[in-house]
């Protein structure tokens, strides 16, 4: 079965007989209306995961919070499903927006937590998720001490004067930032001094079976390395399994997270 067939939109002139493409490309014309209806209705949640302290697993030193979209019979839309479509439109500023806020209410509603949250630097300019975070910052209870904003390698390059702008209007204020999917290959290393990132979440598709593979060893541990040249947490996600916690636990890994240390969940313990 071709990729173009399988995503087809069925409103197109196409011989749908396999009935598994016409439900793929059905639901894939359909996705940006359950999104949309989505948020129109307020059907939306985090999810916490955590993220360890590698040298005590028992440790949380902070949650990331994963925005879950829910359809009007209340189960979980994958974000693979809308994210790659969304992110760069409207509702992928939505999307922000509404993440922004329901973290805010999570730190408010609980003083002892830090928490974690996905922005596209498109996002930093837009007025609606600007005016939710100016006001989540001007409340007590020093909320911006306790948020991580995670920026990703591709959205910080494509938009780093942006980004550079933002950071340094927020790094007065406590606000901090990681540099999400680090080593994807969009970064240069020598604009990492340029900004102000204050961690680094390895990209994850080093990480499965790090512990018997010589290859990415070697790759994991010169991001490690750089990352603590410009003084940044090295965190690596997508932990999967205790070898290769171990092994990730052996080198000078700062924090790890991945379904091995937690799942997302709605609430946290």
């Amino acid at each position: 079965m071709s990729q173009t067939r399988l995503h087809a939109s069925p409103d197109r002139d196409e011989d749908f007989s396999d009935p598994l493409q016409f439900a793929f490309a059905s639901r894939d014309a359909d996705t940006p209306h359950l999104v949309s209806q989505a948020l129109d209705q307020g059907r939306a949640q985090l999810a916490f995961q955590p993220i360890v302290v590698a040298a005590d697993p028992t440790k949380v030193a902070f949650y990331e919070g994963l925005i879950r979209l829910l359809d009007n019979a209340g189960r979980v839309i994958p974000a693979a499903n809308f994210m790659p479509q969304v992110t760069d439109t409207a509702i992928g500023r939505r999307i922000d927006v509404l993440t922004l806020d329901l973290a805010l209410r999570m730190l408010r509603q609980t003083p002892a937590m830090r928490l974690s949250v996905n922005v596209s630097a498109r996002s930093l300019g837009d007025w609606r998720w600007r005016q939710t975070l100016e006001a989540g910052l001007a409340e007590r209870g020093a909320l911006g001490e306790r948020l991580i904003f995670e920026i990703s390698e591709t959205s910080a390059m494509m938009l780093h004067e942006v980004v550079m702008r933002f950071m340094e209007d927020m790094q007065p204020r406590g606000v901090a930032f990681a540099l999400d999917g680090f080593g994807g290959g969009m970064t240069a290393f020598r604009h990492l001094k340029d900004f102000y990132f204050d961690m680094v979440k390895v990209d994850k598709t080093f990480v499965k079976g790090i512990a018997d593979d010589p290859d990415n060893q070697v790759l994991i541990e010169a991001l490690v390395t750089v990352a603590h040249q410009f003084e940044m947490f090295a965190i690596v996600e997508g932990v999967e399994n205790a070898r290769d916690a171990r092994w990730l636990q052996s080198i000078r890994v700062d924090c790890l997270q991945g379904y091995y240390i937690g799942a997302p969940k709605f609430g946290i313990d």
